[in-house]
């Protein structure tokens, strides 16, 4: 099919084959996320309508009617052929759900909040039901339609569901997501050596957000922690490498972005000039162009290093 040439597809070595999607970039494909994107900003437009015009048992049913709507389109795509615009609107479809039982939670009178980092304090049963309900479906949902985007979902409804189920906010929290994003960098590793590696983007990107996020927790202070902030974004970019995996770069760059935004902070003591034009009265306006001239440069560096190590490896 049209749509099957610009896939890349990979199969296991054992007896039931497994097919893993891997989209290329190129038009149709941007105008079938485009559309299924904002078929998601449509939908939590009508979620937030129909919830204005109903009570709780209504809203619970109209949430399960676009539910089902959504993944009938899904499965529709995937009959015909299309997989996809059915792993798209199986995404979408997802966080339906996620919306359905929030709703239908309210209705039975139990915690009404959709899961989120926020919610990480106390012990509720049906906040860690919702949140467990949330990550199997994404991982049938995975199985069932092999779209990599999906594993978006599954790792950050896991990552919910530990930290809520294992602590109560703060410093503990950050542990636990920190070791919660140990076990996605090992999955991670192990799944770019075999037949799923098109899971992998999403699983190191993940990962690299949880690992960052809580040094971020710990390392916000002072100067010294910022440092240790630098250092390890750079081991990020130099992880980046090894692995060949770009999101540690991206999120590398992000982690030396925001060093220099502090000690840009920490040196004049105004805004980023970028954002504050008020940075020009101070006696020391010349340190943020400065700070992040020299961050451009190091990025620079730091990329046609990496360059030249991937022509090396290349021989």
């Amino acid at each position: 099919t049209p749509l099957g040439a610009d896939l890349s597809v990979r199969r296991a070595a054992d007896d039931a084959p497994v097919e893993v999607l891997h989209p290329r970039w190129s038009a149709w494909s941007f105008l079938v996320y485009a559309g299924g994107f904002i078929v998601l900003d449509a939908t939590v437009a009508w979620f937030a309508y129909l919830a204005s015009q109903s009570g709780d048992a209504g809203s619970a049913a109209w949430t399960l009617l676009i539910f089902a709507l959504l993944l009938a389109v899904a499965l529709g795509f995937r009959r015909t052929e299309h997989p996809i615009a059915a792993g798209v609107f199986a995404f979408v479809a997802l966080i339906a759900w996620v919306v359905f039982l929030s709703a239908l939670w309210t209705w039975f009178g139990w915690r009404s909040t959709a899961p989120t980092s926020s919610n990480l304090h106390g012990f509720h049963v049906s906040q860690l039901l919702l949140e467990l309900l949330w990550l199997v479906a994404a991982l049938v949902a995975l199985r069932r339609f092999r779209f990599p985007l999906i594993a978006a979902q599954a790792l950050l409804a896991g990552w919910i569901l530990s930290t809520d189920f294992l602590s109560n906010g703060g410093g503990w929290s950050a542990v636990v997501t920190l070791f919660v994003g140990l076990v996605y960098l090992a999955v991670a590793l192990a799944v770019d050596a075999g037949p799923r590696r098109p899971y992998g983007f999403w699983l190191h990107a993940g990962a690299g957000l949880v690992i960052g996020g809580s040094l971020l927790w710990f390392w916000h202070g002072g100067s010294v922690e910022w440092t240790l902030v630098v250092i390890a974004s750079l081991v990020y970019v130099y992880f980046a490498q090894l692995v060949g995996r770009s999101s540690w770069a991206v999120l590398g760059a992000v982690g030396l972005v925001l060093a220099a935004w502090h000690f840009t902070l920490e040196w004049t003591h105004v805004q980023l000039f970028f954002l504050d034009s008020g940075a020009g009265n101070s006696a020391r306006a010349w340190v943020p162009p400065l700070v992040f001239t020299c961050l451009g440069f190091v990025l620079v560096a730091l990329g046609l290093l990496s360059a030249r190590r991937s022509r090396q490896v290349g021989q």
